[in-house]
């Protein structure tokens, strides 16, 4: 359907669903459901048919509770009972991701019948394959273009069908879902419940956009920009979203800071050291950040499963102590000549100092980089959340609390 909407005094705009479904693929759900607001009920719904089904499960939840009945109430009538059973379930999972199914016959079905039918439902739908349930409504076959193209009219569907096709269930995470697809290519997917009973239809190219927009915001997340801010969200919501990380992050600059001050006499003594308390840090930093990278992309492909925790640590902490050895010496190396050419008689001491503090404090990174997100994760927090703060903050009190803290036995 399309809307006539009057845009300014003597002047109409035709609004048409696919305009409205375009905006709202560029949107947060918030914004999204502000958007919809300002359209009618019934030209909102005919956008949310456009759109993929996980966009439309996120809009949804974001609506309140009010909106959302009267926006379920006004969906078509074959659509309406699978949107509702697409919010029973969790983010990233298949449930929340599948879409009615449609294309679904009997076995008993001619190719002729089944001919007739499609002419009626490819008018409102794109149909890929079409699926053979028994009365029960279990899925029992599968029948593609080229059988029923090639086949004689009056050959029954379960002569021609695949059985025991191949389905997902509801409750399977996206994650394990890609991990089971990932050598089909199928372009349509049946969902079933365990018992085989057919329950919706999911796209490949959905669970493949969910995906792709999961690993986009992964990067955003580990410094505590939302997954849901777009280019388009406006700049009070977007501050609403970033401040709170930033006061977290201050917070734990305070922390570093802090044990800088401790030994602040130290520095006072040894100005030489000041020099090399961003380089300490900033290795350090970025062996973490190597370290959290591959734990996160773990986490995401489903490779980290349960029991391989302890590798992965071990791993992280084995790697840290390799590089941080090799970057020691060159550190090592470096602070000896620069603090040889500033006449400090200790150069020598203080070049090693420099070394174990860099291998030390690499260790502690790697071992950090492995281990935030899987504490955030075991605390039912989103892996990849400002972990990124928490590295900072731990491989920077390392670092700067392990170089200062054996300079000042040096001093004293």
């Amino acid at each position: 359907m399309s809307t006539i909407l009057n845009s300014a005094p003597g002047t109409e705009l035709l609004v048409t669903p696919e305009m409205v479904a375009e905006r709202i693929t560029r949107r947060g759900p918030t914004e999204a459901v502000e958007l919809l607001e300002s359209y009618p009920l019934e030209l909102g719904v005919s956008a949310l048919e456009k759109v993929n089904a996980a966009l439309r499960w996120s809009v949804l939840r974001a609506m309140p509770e009010e909106r959302r009945a009267a926006v379920l109430e006004a969906a078509r009538p074959d659509l309406r009972p699978t949107w509702r059973r697409n919010l029973e379930y969790p983010e990233n999972t298949i449930g929340s991701l599948m879409d009615a199914p449609i294309g679904v016959l009997h076995p008993e079905t001619t190719i002729g019948e089944a001919i007739d039918e499609l002419r009626g439902l490819v008018k409102r739908a794109f149909i890929t394959y079409l699926f053979v349930t028994d009365e029960s409504g279990k899925l029992v076959g599968v029948v593609v273009m080229r059988e029923l193209l090639l086949g004689d009219r009056s050959q029954r569907l379960d002569e021609i069908m695949l059985r025991d096709p191949f389905f997902l269930t509801p409750e399977t995470t996206l994650t394990d879902a890609m991990r089971s697809v990932l050598n089909r290519h199928y372009p349509v997917y049946p969902v079933c419940e365990p018992d085989g009973t057919l329950i919706g239809l999911v796209r490949g190219q959905t669970m493949f956009e969910v995906q792709a927009i999961e690993i986009s915001a992964q990067a955003g997340s580990m410094v505590g920009v939302e997954k849901e801010e777009r280019l388009s969200t406006p700049w009070p919501r977007s501050l609403k979203f970033r401040h709170p990380w930033l006061q977290l992050n201050l917070l734990t600059a305070f922390v570093a800071a802090a044990v800088v001050g401790i030994f602040q006499d130290t520095i006072d003594e040894i100005v030489v050291l000041a020099v090399f308390l961003p380089v300490l840090a900033g290795q350090s930093g970025n062996t973490g950040c190597q370290a959290l990278a591959v734990a996160l992309r773990g986490m995401t492909l489903g490779e980290l499963r349960p029991g391989r925790e302890r590798m992965l640590v071990l791993k992280e902490g084995l790697l840290g102590l390799l590089n941080g050895a090799l970057v020691g010496l060159t550190a090592g190396a470096g602070m000896y000549f620069f603090a040889r050419s500033q006449g400090n008689s200790d150069a020598l001491l203080l070049g090693i100092i420099v070394a174990i503090a860099m291998t030390l404090s690499c260790v502690i990174s790697g071992l950090s980089g492995a281990l935030i997100p899987m504490t955030l994760k075991r605390l039912g927090a989103d892996p990849a959340t400002a972990s990124s703060i928490f590295l900072t903050t731990a491989t920077d009190v390392a670092s700067m609390g392990i170089f200062l803290g054996l300079a000042t036995a040096l001093v004293r």
